[in-house]
């Protein structure tokens, strides 16, 4: 991956704390994922084919998730303004957190910034009911999806 300097964060670690505003203006922090299972979604961009793909196929496969009542989160650097609109147009239902400013604060947390071209990378955690995580799912690269039965298989686990 161009420009990502290290691996990201690895099963058994703790997930860094965060607090953003999702594209209702509600703040959002870890504190509020614990106590139950969640999934972070980092993606590089609102409004491109891939990212759109990726975010449409969890919408509409939100029983996947909903089965082991495991809440979605959605993390990218673009503005609470544009992650709103986006929500609105395509119907997301799960938080769409913005991460704009510092920008890229907390995908640099999790080792999911591309430093090279100011996105979040295209990965997944997967935490269980204390924040730690418990699996990642990542992508090959900037234009490549991720493969939703890495989801299924970390959500049967």
């Amino acid at each position: 991956m161009d420009g990502h300097s290290q691996m990201t964060l690895a099963v058994g670690t703790l997930a860094p704390d965060f607090t953003l505003l999702n594209q209702r203006r509600e703040k959002v922090s870890l504190d509020d994922l614990k106590g139950g299972r969640s999934v972070v979604v980092f993606i590089p961009f609102a409004f491109t084919g891939t990212c759109e793909g990726e975010l449409c196929q969890i919408r509409d496969e939100a029983s996947v998730f909903n089965e082991v009542q495991a809440r979605v989160v959605v993390i990218t650097c673009n503005t609470l303004h544009t992650n709103a609109h986006w929500a609105q147009q395509q119907g997301f239902t799960f938080d769409l957190l913005s991460d704009f400013w510092p920008h890229g604060e907390v995908a640099r947390s999790y080792e999911a910034f591309n430093d090279a071209f100011g996105y979040a990378e295209r990965v997944t955690f997967f935490l269980d009911e204390d924040g730690v995580i418990t699996d990642v799912v990542a992508s090959g690269g900037i234009g490549e999806a991720r493969d939703f039965g890495g989801y299924r298989a970390a959500l049967s686990k």
